[in-house]
């Protein structure tokens, strides 16, 4: 089993160096819950370098409201050191752990040209996609009022459409080798009545992309109170031939490898045998 994304620092607290250490308590705590490799995925909106590149595009956005608590937000966590995370994460493999070297990169609409010309920089083994706010929307801080209150001014269906067009629009770009939480947008426990079309178009979009999709433990911690690509997710994900990968989703070491058996049994069961891992980019099969 993999635990494809991890984080080394809460949501609200700002970075600290990140040590071979730390990195070796999550290994250990893995195998303990039957995982046997890791992929380090910290937020590229942490570093400074990401920063540099991408700094104040919400600036863009009509919503002056949302761009002010997007601006909050996104300077809360600036607060890490692009290089230093790589080489500590490239000790830890020198260390001989089992981990890889990856980042989960959020969707930015005619900006995705300079994320990838930032990451090519770097040795990394694997690209999380991840679709976290709808224009400056951030529709999965549970913790913003602010964020919070939008959902009362839209339609649960609209929400999905956009969330669903934006994903779409990022897998399209070919920046990134995983989906991670496909179904985010129910991550505040709105689902449509019936929600198959969404889900149609998610496992085409990884399909017609070539990459992966995450099943993602973390939903089970939200309102949701269910994983990222459930059951039904899942059947059309392995019907469209998309290979997956298995996560936490943890920020604190005692999430690791969180429900890792729940999450076999699901993938199992949707008919896989095998989970997709990755060395610099490229694909590889690891037994379920």
């Amino acid at each position: 089993m993999l635990d494809y994304h991890l984080h080394l620092w809460p949501h609200g607290e700002r970075a600290r160096q990140a040590t071979v250490e730390q990195l070796a308590a999550y290994c250990e705590r893995a195998a303990s819950q039957g995982v046997s490799e890791l992929a380090l995925t910290e937020h590229l909106f942490r570093f400074h370098q990401a920063d540099a590149v991408l700094g104040g595009w919400w600036r863009d956005e009509p919503d002056r409201r949302m761009a002010a608590e997007m601006e909050r937000y996104w300077y809360e966590h600036v607060s890490a050191d692009l290089d230093a995370y790589v080489e500590t994460a490239l000790a830890a493999k020198a260390a001989g752990l089992p981990v890889v070297v990856g980042m989960e990169v959020d969707y930015y609409p005619g900006r995705m040209d300079r994320v990838a010309e930032l990451l090519a920089g770097y040795p990394f083994d694997v690209l999380l996609g991840s679709v976290h706010w709808l224009g400056t929307w951030m529709f999965d801080d549970l913790s913003s009022a602010v964020a919070m209150a939008e959902w009362d001014a839209r339609r649960v269906d609209d929400v999905w459409d956009d969330y669903t067009r934006a994903l779409e629009e990022l897998a399209a770009t070919g920046a990134v080798d995983v989906l991670a939480h496909p179904d985010l947008c129910k991550v505040a426990g709105f689902r449509p009545a019936v929600p198959d079309e969404w889900y149609d178009r998610m496992a085409a979009a990884a399909a017609s992309a070539g990459i992966a999709a995450e099943v993602n433990a973390r939903g089970y911690r939200t309102p949701a109170a269910e994983p990222y690509s459930p059951p039904p997710l899942l059947e059309r994900f392995r019907r469209a031939g998309v290979p997956v990968t298995t996560a936490s989703d943890a920020h604190r070491l005692e999430h690791v490898a969180m429900r890792s058996a729940d999450l076999k049994a699901m993938v199992v069961a949707a008919g896989y045998t095998t989970l997709r891992a990755f060395d610099r980019r490229a694909p590889r099969e690891v037994a379920v």
